[in-house]
């Protein structure tokens, strides 16, 4: 596969309207997940995951025993499989949220799977439930791959990274309520205490994250980002690799857009560094007892 495969352009406004569709998808598949299963600190019961395939969330428990729900972005399709051997499958194509919502609710019945979710959707500006969203309704299956290609090869970055650290560590998932790849380092602190249902589980202790995001608002494009919480002074005048990442004020983090990457000479070693440095930069101003957490 060349670079350009594995390293596919992927500019915001050429499959914004695919992106905000698949948002919401996701956010249905995944409120399943989080329905049925056990919770986990963080909010880790509730991802996906990237895979050979596309998305996944892996085993979620039912009363007949495991089913997983599977978006391929290779043959574009919608796979709900069981452990009892039977499966339903949707194609990937334009249609609605509501009319997925359906589509799935009518999949989840037919393969006896009972589950009821709030069809609010999470961490959007102006919610509309799943069940009434007819104006997001695109899908590119060009598009769609591509952003899946970049997961796959981030992914393999991020897994070299997550695999140097022997503190608590989060899997590499992916959150749909902000639509990103996900991996966050623990220092083994608890963190000043935080409001909120959603961040004050998530932060109850100091991280290091960083991860992938389409991009939208501040950043008008796809890109990586660094943050730590609680975030150590005089972070934001580190100095950091590769000279194309910054910190960006605005959302207090730092910030290394994807085509940066992709141009660069090695996209992995460029992506690499940037987990790297930024994490040295945030554990080394708090202080974190590196010799304890690193291999």
């Amino acid at each position: 596969m060349s670079h350009s495969d594995r390293w596919p352009p992927l500019p915001l406004n050429e499959w914004q309207d695919t992106y905000r569709t698949l948002h919401m998808w996701t956010q249905i598949v995944g409120k399943i997940r989080m329905t049925l299963s056990p919770s986990v600190n963080h909010w880790w019961h509730v991802t996906l995951y990237v895979n050979s395939y596309g998305l996944t969330t892996g085993p979620v428990p039912y009363a007949q025993g495991f089913f997983e729900i599977q978006f391929d972005f290779q043959q574009h399709e919608v796979n709900i499989i069981t452990s009892e051997g039977h499966s339903a499958s949707r194609p990937l194509r334009a249609e609605s949220v509501a009319s997925f919502y359906g589509g799935i609710r009518e999949s989840l019945t037919l393969l006896a799977i009972a589950v009821e979710i709030n069809q609010k959707p999470q961490e959007v500006a102006d919610p509309v439930p799943f069940d009434q969203d007819y104006a997001h309704c695109s899908y590119d299956a060009q598009y769609a791959h591509r952003f899946w290609r970049i997961l796959v090869s981030s992914a393999q970055v991020f897994d070299r990274f997550r695999g140097t650290f022997l503190g608590k560590c989060s899997p590499l998932h992916f959150f749909w309520g902000s639509f990103d790849l996900a991996c966050t380092r623990f220092s083994g602190r608890l963190a000043p205490p935080r409001k909120g249902v959603i961040s004050g589980p998530a932060y109850s202790h100091e991280v290091c994250s960083a991860g992938f995001w389409p991009g939208g608002g501040a950043i008008d494009g796809p890109a990586y980002y660094s943050y730590m919480v609680p975030q150590p002074a005089g972070i934001e005048r580190e100095q950091i690799r590769p000279a194309a990442a910054s910190w960006n004020s605005e959302l207090s983090e730092f910030i290394l857009m994807y085509e940066d990457v992709r141009q660069a000479e090695s996209p992995e070693q460029a992506l690499y560094d940037f987990l790297e440095s930024t994490y040295d930069a945030g554990a080394r101003l708090a202080k974190w007892d590196r010799v304890m957490l690193e291999a």
